[in-house]
C-alpha cells in the first residue's frame, strides 16, 4: 500500500469487485458508448481472485472512495524474451484528474511489475481519445507505430475455435 497525502493506492482483492466495474463503467461513459461494457461485478470477482487470477489492479482511493484504477495484467515478449506488464484500463475520476493521479498509478503499477521481473509496459488507446495519447506521451511513452491491434470476438473467436474459415 502506499500513501500520498490523503490518496492511498493499493492492490484491489474479491471485496473491490463492484468498485473496480463502477469506474469501468465510468471510463466507458468518458471515452465512448457505456452499452459496449457487457461486464458485471461478478466477472471481475471471478478473476481479481482464485489460484490464478487474470489480473490484477491497483485502487486510488480517499477516505475509502475510489478514484482511480490501473487494471493490469502480465505478458510475455518472444522477441525480447522478456516478462512485461500490459494496462488494460487506466481510469482517475472526473475530481482527481489533473493532479497527477494517473502517473501515480502507472508508477506503482511499474514498480509491483518490475519486482515481478517484468521489464517493459505496453497498453492501446482509441486514436480518437487525444487527451490520453497526450498523457501517455508526457509520461514518456511512445506509439509502437509498426503495430495494429486485431481481435476476434464472439462469433468470430468461436469460428476460430472451431477451425471454419
Amino acid at each position: 500500500m502506499r500513501k500520498d497525502g490523503d490518496i492511498c493506492i493499493r492492490l484491489a482483492t474479491a471485496d473491490d469487485a463492484a468498485s473496480i466495474h463502477g469506474m469501468i463503467v465510468e471510463l466507458a461513459r468518458a471515452t465512448g458508448p457505456r452499452q459496449e461494457v457487457t461486464s458485471k461485478p461478478e466477472h471481475f470477482l471471478r478473476h481479481v481472485a482464485g489460484e490464478r487470477p487474470a489480473f490484477e489492479a491497483y485502487i486510488a482511493e480517499r477516505n475509502g472512495k475510489a478514484l482511480g484504477l490501473c487494471l493490469f495484467f502480465y505478458s510475455f515478449s518472444s522477441w525480447r524474451g522478456e516478462l512485461g506488464v500490459y494496462v488494460q484500463d487506466l481510469y482517475v475520476s472526473s475530481e482527481a484528474r489533473g493532479t497527477g493521479l494517473g502517473r501515480r498509478l502507472i508508477a506503482q503499477t511499474v514498480r509491483h511489475a518490475t519486482e515481478r521481473g517484468a521489464t517493459y509496459l505496453r497498453l492501446s488507446v482509441a486514436r480518437e481519445n487525444a487527451a490520453a495519447r497526450q498523457f501517455y506521451s508526457r509520461i514518456g511513452m511512445s506509439e509502437s507505430g509498426g503495430e495494429c491491434i486485431y481481435q476476434a470476438a464472439g462469433p468470430d473467436f468461436r469460428r476460430l475455435a472451431a477451425g471454419i474459415d
